[in-house]
């Protein structure tokens, strides 16, 4: 065991750096390891890494339709998805509805 107590500070400074550098290596090592794995358990399936990457692989959301529109400026829309934005904020509190600015 380390007697921690007993280093300088150049020292401690010194055995961070290598303590970081090992953590790092074994993460890779980990990382490495584990990627072969999966390239044999998918060779045993007749699989490719590839395969096993589409299969994984989120498909991407067409951005929605806009459903409202600012009465001041209808340039700025909203899809109704996500935060609202400001200026529906704004109309809402000043007492319009959602319908009010509906598409």
């Amino acid at each position: 065991m380390i007697d921690l107590d007993a280093l300088s500070l150049k020292e401690l400074k010194q055995l961070k750096k290598e303590v970081d550098a090992a953590v790092i290596e074994y993460a890779e090592r980990e990382r490495r390891r584990a990627l072969e794995e999966v390239e044999a358990f998918a060779r045993e399936r007749g699989l490719t890494v590839a395969d096993l990457n589409e299969l994984g692989a989120k498909k991407k959301r067409k951005p929605a339709a806009a459903k409202y529109a600012n009465p001041e400026d209808p340039s700025q829309t909203w899809s109704g998805r996500g935060r609202r934005p400001r200026w529906i904020e704004a109309a809402l509190s000043n007492g319009k509805s959602l319908e009010d600015m509906a598409l």
